[in-house]
């Protein structure tokens, strides 16, 4: 089993940041995609950024020269720095890690964490 945890969000005003936190523990193997959905009140969950394949970092358009994602692999760790944060940006923010094994494809989710953007 696979354990995420995250943290570092909360409540901010327009313009200020966050930076959020997950931790991947447990039975880790061949990952090949680790990063940040978010869920907005009424809306479903989307992509704001993750790795994929050979490191490669993706960033949702609505996002882009605003949130950075990195990671630190000798901890298991991703790292979703949050700049000019905007009200559309407000809902829970959940890690996802995928990874494969015996060519069958693994999802694990983290329990989510709140952020609040005040106009």
């Amino acid at each position: 089993q696979v354990q995420l945890v995250e943290s570092g969000g909360g409540l901010v005003q327009a313009g200020e940041s966050l930076t959020l936190s997950c931790a991947a523990s447990g039975n880790i193997f061949n990952i090949w995609a680790m990063g940040w959905y978010r869920q907005a009140p009424m809306k479903q969950r989307e992509l704001v950024a993750n790795f994929t394949g050979g490191g490669v970092a993706n960033v949702v358009d609505s996002a882009k020269g605003r949130f950075t994602i990195s990671g630190d692999n000798a901890k298991s760790t991703v790292y979703l720095q949050m700049n000019n944060l905007k009200p559309e940006d407000t809902g829970v923010y959940y890690c996802n890690l995928r990874a494969m094994k015996d060519w069958k494809d693994y999802e694990y989710w983290g329990q989510g964490t709140q952020v609040t953007v005040s106009s």
